[in-house]
Formats: structure tokens, C-alpha cells, sequence
């Protein structure tokens, strides 16, 4: 520090101004740099995540009075044992790879457990086995895993209309 200052104290009044103006730009820079541009971007991809979100949720509560009716009516049975059903579409739905047991529950059942399934693509799988195959969801778990945006869940799914009905 010592040689630093008797450096600038060997510097002309005008360049030593200088010198003071380029560390202090420097320092400007390494602040925005650092701090305010990793911030700002941060918050902008979180709020283009809030606007996806939000409309995602309003598309969600746009076609539920459809899904209850088509869930009401038993949706669209398949052909399919409920195992290749459930397979197949998990694979094409792209969490086919989470899939870690399926085990028989009951005459129509399976209980399936997922690990590291994205929550996103878990939750359109569901849907989708509910309005276009007549599955529904009996019972689910679903935990956070240390991923964000990825859930481990254990469900309990079925064929046909609900015990209820």
C-alpha cells in the first residue's frame, strides 16, 4: 500500500486525477458486473417464470369444468392393460425414465413410484391419462426433491369410474 501511495504521490496533479477516475470507474464496473446485472437477470427470468406460471394456471382452471365432466363420465377408456397404458405414456410424456416400481393395487389398480420426475411434466401426464384414457388418480404423494422443479411421488392409479360413483 505504502509503494502504491508514494507512486501516486510521484504522479502529476492531473494524472493523479485520472488515476482516481479510471479506479473509480473501474469499481463502478466491477459493482455492475458483480452484483446489479446477475440480480436483474435473475429477476427477469423469474418473473417470465411467474407469467408462464400464471398462465399455465389460467389455462388449468380454463379446462377444468371439462376435465370433471370427461372424469365424471369415465373419460376415454382404452383397450390397454393399465401397466402398457401407463408405460406408454409416461415414455412419450418424456418421465418414463422416473418410473422406479409399478406395483398391482387391487382389480384395476397400479401403484406406481416415481423419482426425480419433473413436476411440470408429471402433472400433464396425469391429465392426460385422466381426460384422454379414463385414469384416475386414487392417491398421490408427491415430495420435493433437492432439484428444483423435480418431485419423487407414490401413486395409486386406476381404471374406470371411482368407488365413489
Amino acid at each position: 500500500m505504502k509503494q502504491i501511495r508514494q507512486w501516486l504521490d510521484g504522479l502529476a496533479p492531473r494524472e493523479r486525477n485520472l488515476v482516481y477516475l479510471a479506479a473509480a470507474v473501474l469499481g463502478i464496473a466491477v459493482v455492475y458486473f458483480a452484483v446489479v446485472l446477475p440480480v436483474t437477470s435473475a429477476a427477469r427470468h423469474r418473473e417470465a417464470r411467474i407469467v408462464q406460471k400464471t398462465g399455465d394456471l389460467a389455462w388449468m382452471r380454463q379446462v377444468a369444468p371439462q376435465v370433471m365432466a370427461a372424469a365424471a363420465a369415465g373419460g376415454m377408456a382404452s383397450d390397454e392393460s393399465l401397466v402398457v397404458l401407463v408405460d406408454r405414456t409416461a415414455r412419450e410424456s418424456g418421465i418414463g425414465s422416473s418410473i422406479r416400481d409399478q406395483t398391482p393395487a387391487g382389480q384395476n389398480g397400479l401403484q406406481l413410484r416415481l423419482e426425480g420426475a419433473p413436476f411440470d411434466l408429471l402433472m400433464a401426464w396425469l391429465a392426460n391419462l385422466q381426460q384422454q384414457h379414463g385414469v384416475r388418480v386414487d392417491g398421490a404423494i408427491i415430495g420435493a426433491t433437492s432439484a428444483a422443479g423435480l418431485v419423487n411421488a407414490n401413486l395409486t392409479l386406476a381404471h374406470g369410474q371411482s368407488p365413489a360413483s
